[in-house]
C-alpha cells in the first residue's frame, strides 16, 4: 500500500512539474518570427538602462520585485528564460501583447522607445 501511494505521489508531482515547465515558457512559441528577430535600438546604452530602470520601478516592480527576482507567483526576470533564451524581440512582443492567462498585462500603452528602454534594463540584469 505504501509503495503504491509513493508511486502515485511521484507521478502526480512529476506531472505537475512537467505541466508547469511547459506552460511557463509557452509564450515564447507564440512569438512570430518577425518579432523574434527585432533588434533593440538602445541595446547596452547606459542612458537607456537608467531610463528602463525607472520604467521598471514604476510599472513592473510591484509584481516582479524591486530587484526583478519575482514575487510570489510572478516570475523572476533574472531567469535563464528571460536573460538568455528570449531575444529582445521576444520580450518586446510579450510586453506589447501581454499574457493575461499568466497575469501579465499588455503594456502597449507605453511608447515603443520606453518598451525598448525597459528591455535594455532587463537584459542588463544578467551581468
Amino acid at each position: 500500500m505504501l509503495r503504491r501511494l509513493s508511486a502515485l505521489l511521484f507521478l502526480v508531482l512529476f506531472s505537475a512539474v512537467l505541466l508547469f515547465a511547459t506552460a511557463d515558457g509557452a509564450w515564447l512559441a507564440k512569438v512570430p518570427a518577425s518579432d523574434h528577430q527585432k533588434t533593440n535600438p538602445y541595446e547596452s546604452q547606459p542612458d537607456a538602462i537608467a531610463a528602463g530602470r525607472n520604467i521598471f520601478e514604476e510599472h513592473c516592480a510591484k509584481c516582479h520585485g524591486q530587484n526583478a527576482e519575482g514575487v510570489k507567483k510572478r516570475p523572476s526576470l533574472r531567469s535563464e528564460r528571460v536573460q538568455r533564451q528570449a531575444t529582445e524581440g521576444d520580450l518586446h512582443w510579450l510586453l506589447v501583447n501581454g499574457s493575461m492567462k499568466k497575469g501579465m498585462p499588455p503594456w502597449a500603452k507605453l511608447p515603443d522607445p520606453q518598451i525598448w528602454q525597459l528591455i535594455t534594463y532587463l537584459k542588463s540584469l544578467h551581468e
